[in-house]
Parts: structure tokens; sequence; C-alpha cells
């Protein structure tokens, strides 16, 4: 596969009825451009598979990655990513909801900034009021424990530099928390990363598999993102909650003269502990980050 400026990924699974329709606009968009398409088949139980074998055989700036089982939507574009041979390789999904004319902006707005990565922002568009109250309330703990300017975190359309994001493909997951977890990654590493905003049609065909468990999974890989990078973010609050608890608790009993009470000493206890801790999980994680630095500047 001839090496090219963009690398366009498309996860698949069971999306024989986008497909379809989605992909011949998609293959005449990289056709133009010169982009190279790669599409993973994340063990999809339809015809997903055959769709876009058939169109590969026909053009051979695609190329067709297929898992025998299901990974998940993060495992799919790890996958995606790591078979990428450009300079910056963008995800998009392949239920039609992106359109070709915002790659092609995001493209152009990563070169001209010379940036690491560019976020399409989808504005306040959501399927319903509860998805956008959830994606709120993710935005607002990440932004709480990892400072950052980029509003729409969990956008599904970023591009970045292929090898950075082939640097930092096993500090993500394999599930729906990717989108989340990628771009946290990039910020921790202080890259570049920009916004620019793009639009979003309705899904041609099937139905989102984001819950109220991805949710609670996204939240998790933002901890673990915290705890790789920055774990005194997490310890701190927490020894100084729990500090503020013992406290709180042992004033009345103090005014009463009964003395210290037993609870009081171990919340302070408690709180020292969660420091010292803190402290330990901060020397391990310098360590680690260090370990990743010397990887990335050896390649």
């Amino acid at each position: 596969m001839e090496k090219s400026i963009l690398s366009i990924v498309i996860p698949a699974y069971n999306e024989e009825g986008s497909l379809p329709s989605y992909l011949p606009e998609v293959v005449d968009h990289c056709s133009q451009k010169g982009y190279t398409l790669i599409i993973v088949n994340d063990g999809s139980k339809d015809t997903t598979l055959s769709i876009c074998e058939a169109f590969s055989v026909q053009n051979s700036f695609i190329k067709v990655i297929s898992h025998k089982v299901n990974r998940g939507y993060g495992g799919a574009i790890k996958s995606g990513v790591l078979a990428a041979n450009s300079k910056y390789v963008i995800t998009i999904d392949a239920d039609g909801q992106h359109n070709l004319s915002d790659v092609d902006s995001l493209l152009e707005a990563i070169s001209s900034a010379d940036a690491d990565m560019v976020v399409g922002d989808r504005g306040n568009k959501d399927a319903s009021v509860y998805r956008g109250i959830g994606k709120r309330l993710i935005r607002s703990f990440a932004r709480f424990l990892i400072p950052m300017k980029v509003r729409d975190i969990n956008s599904g359309m970023k591009i970045y530099r292929t090898d950075l994001g082939q640097a930092y493909q096993h500090l993500c997951p394999n599930g729906m928390s990717y989108s989340d977890t990628i771009l946290l990654v990039f910020i921790n590493f202080r890259h570049l990363v920009l916004e620019k905003p793009i639009t979003i049609n309705k899904r041609i065909s099937g139905t989102s598999t984001i819950s109220t468990m991805t949710a609670f999974q996204t939240i998790k890989e933002i901890v673990n993102i915290v705890m790789l990078f920055n774990p005194l973010k997490i310890f701190i609050p927490l020894a100084l909650l729990t500090f503020l608890a013992a406290v709180a608790w042992g004033i009345p009993i103090v005014l009463r003269g009964d003395g210290i009470s037993v609870g009081t000493m171990l919340g302070v206890l408690t709180s020292m502990l969660f420091i010292a801790i803190g402290f330990i999980a901060e020397q391990i994680a310098q360590i680690r980050l260090g370990s990743i630095r010397q990887k990335n500047q050896a390649k």
C-alpha cells in the first residue's frame, strides 16, 4: 500500500444496512484525494465483511482488516491505526454520520497549525436529552481531573499524527471509551490538541450501542488515565475529604467534653494513608511515563 498523507479508519460492526450506501461515497472521496481507506470488520455477524471486501478488490488504496471475534470499538480502531502508513490518521463512523468534507477540513486544520491532534466538535447536537446530560457530566468530570480546552472529548471524529497514535495505542481501552482516552493521553503528554466544528448527519441505519454502562466505563478509563499521569489528583482530594469528614464528626464530640473519638482518629489516619499512597503512586507513574517517553524517542 502506497504511503499517503491521510488514512481514514472506519470500525465496522454489523453495518450491512449503512455500508452499501455510505461506503461508495467514502471510496470515491479517497480516490479523488489520494487517501488510504482502512476498514476494520470487528467480528460482524452479518454481511459487513463481504461488502467491504467487494470494494477492496476493486481499489488498491483500500485495506480490510477482519477480527474473528468482536473486540470492541476501541479494539477495532487500534487495529486500523496500527495498520496505517501515512502522516495522519482520522477515525470516522461506519453509520454515515460523518461528512467527508469535514475530513478535508480537519486535515487542513492539523496541517496548517502543525498540531498533533484536531478533534471534530459536534456542537450541542445530541441524540437525546439523556445522552446530552451524560456527556456534559463526563466532560465536567474529565475537566476537573485534567485541565483542557477541548469541549467535545468523546467525538468519534479525530485526526492525529499516525506515529503518536501508534505509540499510545497500548494505553487505550478496547471499548467505547477509546475516543475519550486517546484525547486525554495526547493532552497529558503535552501535545498540541485543537478543536474544529463539524456537522453530524442522522444514522443511515441501526441504533447506537452507547449506554449507561458506556458512561461508567468512560469514567473508569478517565480515572485510569489520571492514575497513570497524575495520581495525586485522585489521592489528595480523597485525603482532604476524609480529613474534613473526620474533623466534622469529631467536633461535636470534643465540644461535649468526651475527647477525641476513635472515628475521628481513624479518619485522620486514613487521610494520611491516602497521601502516602498518592506519593508512592506518583513515583511509580513518573517511572512508567519516563519509560514510555524513552521508547518514543528511540523510535
